[in-house]
Order: C-alpha cells, then sequence, then structure tokens
C-alpha cells in the first residue's frame, strides 16, 4: 500500500520578539493578564521588508535540507495561508521562485485559516498516494501582524509571524513519518466568529471601511474558545478512531497553538495529559496555520520524538474549518 510520509520539516521565525511588557505599553494590558488567559509570554514579528513567501522560503528550505532533497526536485508546493503576499498570484508562486524549484512545477495557496496546513497536508496525501507527485511541500506561513489591531487588547496580545514546512513523499506501511489518515471539517454556519471582513468582493477596502478597522482581524472569543476545545478534541477522537487506537496509544499531539487553555480543555476532552502535548505558544503565539508544523519541527529539534511514535495533529480556525491527522513516526 502506498503511503504519503513527511521526510523533513521546518521552520522561520523572525527575530524581532515583541513581549508582553512591550504590549503592556501599547495597549491596557500586563504580561499577568495576558500569560494567565492565554500562556503567551512573547511573539515574533516580521519586517517591514519582508513578506509571507520570504517566511515560507525559508522554512522550505530548511525542510528541503533536513530531508536531503534539492528544491529542484520539489514538484508540488501548497502553502496554506490568510496573510499571503498579496490577493494574487498564489503565495505559493513566489515561494517556488525563491527555492529555485522547476517552472511548471504545480505552486497553489489554499485558505483554511488555522487548519490551512493540515488541510495542505490532506491534499498532498492525495497527490502522492495516486502518483501524481513526488516530493510534495506543505507549508504553512501567516504574517498576522500586518492584519491585528494593535489597540485591540482582545486580538493583537495573541497573534504572530512564522512559517513551517514538511517536505511529503511516497512510502508504505513500515515507512518512518507515515500519514495514516486525515479527517477535515467545516461549519460555514459559524464564519463571522472569527473573520476579517474586508479586503475581498464582499466588503472592498474602502477608505471608510479602513477607518472602521473591518480590515483587521474580528473575533468572538469566548465561542472561539469553546468550538475550538470541543472540534479540536472531536476530530482527535475521530483520527484515533479510524486507526483503531486510543488515547493511551499517543506518544504526542501537535496541535495548533492558539492559546494554552484551549489546549489544556483539548486535553481533558480527549483524556490524553498535557505532559504529551507539545506546547510552544508561550514563545510564539497564535501562528494560525504556521503553529503545527513549527511545533512539530521544534519538537524533533528537541529530541521528543522517537521512531514509531503515535502522533496526532489538530488545529481549528476561521470558516470554522478544522482538521486532524494521524501520524507513525
Amino acid at each position: 500500500m502506498i503511503r504519503s510520509r513527511i521526510i523533513g520539516t521546518g521552520r522561520a521565525v523572525p527575530p524581532k520578539v515583541l513581549t508582553n511588557d512591550d504590549l503592556s505599553r501599547m495597549v491596557d494590558t500586563s504580561d499577568s493578564w495576558i500569560v494567565e488567559r492565554t500562556g503567551i509570554r512573547e511573539r515574533h514579528i516580521l519586517d517591514p521588508s519582508q513578506a509571507a513567501s520570504d517566511l515560507a522560503a525559508e522554512a522550505g528550505r530548511q525542510a528541503c535540507r533536513k530531508a536531503g532533497v534539492d528544491p529542484s526536485a520539489v514538484d508540488c508546493i501548497i502553502v496554506g495561508t490568510v496573510t499571503g503576499d498579496c490577493p494574487f498570484p498564489a503565495t505559493a508562486t513566489f515561494v517556488q521562485k525563491k527555492l529555485g524549484a522547476p517552472a511548471g512545477s504545480c505552486a497553489f495557496d489554499l485558505s483554511a485559516a488555522c487548519a490551512g496546513f493540515l488541510y495542505g497536508v490532506s491534499i498532498a496525501d492525495a497527490f502522492i498516494r495516486v502518483g501524481q507527485f513526488k516530493h510534495v511541500l506543505v507549508i504553512g506561513v501567516e504574517v498576522l501582524s500586518r492584519i491585528v489591531d494593535w489597540t485591540d487588547r482582545s486580538t493583537c496580545v495573541l497573534f504572530g509571524d512564522a512559517a513551517g514546512a514538511v517536505l511529503m513523499t511516497a512510502g508504505d506501511d513500515q515507512s518512518a513519518g507515515r500519514l495514516l489518515s486525515t479527517h477535515l471539517f467545516a461549519d460555514g454556519s459559524l464564519a463571522e466568529i472569527l473573520w476579517q471582513p474586508v479586503g475581498g468582493s464582499r466588503e472592498p477596502a474602502t477608505p471608510e471601511a479602513v477607518a472602521g478597522k473591518r480590515h483587521f482581524v474580528q473575533m468572538n472569543g469566548r465561542e472561539v474558545y469553546k468550538h475550538a476545545v470541543r472540534n479540536m478534541a472531536a476530530c482527535a477522537r475521530t483520527a484515533l478512531e479510524a486507526n483503531g487506537y486510543s488515547a493511551d496509544d499517543v506518544a504526542w499531539v501537535i496541535a495548533h497553538q492558539a492559546n494554552l487553555r484551549i489546549l489544556e480543555g483539548v486535553s481533558d476532552r480527549v483524556g490524553i495529559p498535557m505532559s504529551r502535548f507539545f506546547t510552544n505558544v508561550d514563545r510564539y503565539g497564535n501562528t494560525s496555520s504556521a503553529s503545527v508544523p513549527t511545533a512539530l519541527d521544534e519538537a524533533i529539534e528537541q529530541g521528543k520524538l522517537k521512531p514509531g511514535d503515535l502522533l496526532v495533529f489538530a488545529a481549528l480556525g476561521g470558516g470554522l474549518a478544522w482538521a486532524s491527522a494521524a501520524v507513525r513516526w
């Protein structure tokens, strides 16, 4: 049986750090208030001279290097993002050029907010299993600092900038890093509890809309928290049940790093202790589609993952869209 597998990971995080104390000088908040409610202590902010494709290309370059595959061998690039370089063309095309991936190879973006990386992994899995592409680079990248209202303490304390990537290729039932299953979900009736209203065909970015700050992220925090805990736990259980496993079989949960309190709620619901949740939300904040691959790359770097470990990925974001995957490391 052909399986897709992860053979390389990478991440790119801007050097500039914005701490909670820095934020307390910008908006009415404090380190203790932010940590108590979110677990976040700092986040990284991309320099104005750079764009999403710069971060994405660096993360992709690292993933290729660790896999021992030259970027010229990458025949498909999938970028999950809601903060691409521009409305069109796809940010993935800029990444293709910056990486030196071959002209004529496939490159496209997808928009599933914080679940974007896992949606991309699912598509890459299908491409590889049918033999359409050999080396698929899946990248989650966000520059959320560009769409956050820095006077709104309910949102600006949460988000950061980063990119994470995995390089995927074909394997079999014995291959390390093999993808066991992916599970994708959405509920459009909840779209407006987490969205960016202005900037598309529905509501163009007029001077009036910008003056009303409707081009920034809008979020109903209480509702997002409720649905994030419920749906991330449910889709994690779905990934386990689909493969005949239980919570006790899981070595690590690599979940969307939205908020430490959300992760604790998921832990309680799915019955997997927080000691088996890899977390870096305290240092990066919520990086949306970048958070799962960034956490995966860091977990590998820290030597947390062992051959044969069962991993569960889970994420939820605007749409609402959510997703999970099971991987045998």
